[in-house]
């Protein structure tokens, strides 16, 4: 039987899957121990315990939160994605961007960033639609 390499896009496709479903068990399986996330101020949290917390604690403060994906780019091993959330708080609502590390079917690292002209250059994506 042959094997096929993971597919990055569709590793974090899922990854985005279980966000949006609030899916803590979904989250788990696509993050090896050493997952990192990132948040669009900088803010880190590192292990995949930890992680999986602050995913429960943000589901339970934001029950509507949902991210859509507009374009997905595959750079080595970094998915680097553009689209938006939705959301009751406006504060996390609207344009985002997000990159991904992904190795062995796992994201290594899941980083937000503010959709800027100056993070969409360091990214090396074009300018948003107006």
């Amino acid at each position: 039987m042959e094997h096929f390499a993971p597919d990055p896009v569709d590793v974090v496709r899922r990854f985005n899957a279980a966000i949006n479903d609030r899916d803590l068990a979904g989250l788990a399986s696509l993050m090896p121990q050493e997952h990192t996330f990132v948040d669009s101020e900088g803010g880190t949290v590192q292990g995949k315990q930890a992680c999986l917390d602050a995913w429960r604690g943000f589901f339970t403060a934001f029950p509507d939160y949902r991210n859509t994906f507009t374009e997905l780019i595959v750079r080595d091993d970094v998915v680097v994605v553009s689209g938006y959330s939705d959301c009751s708080r406006p504060e996390l609502a609207g344009p985002a961007l997000w990159t991904a590390r992904v190795a062995d079917d796992l994201v290594f690292e899941w980083r937000v960033y503010e959709d800027t002209a100056t993070v969409r250059r360091e990214l090396g994506l074009p300018p948003r639609a107006s």
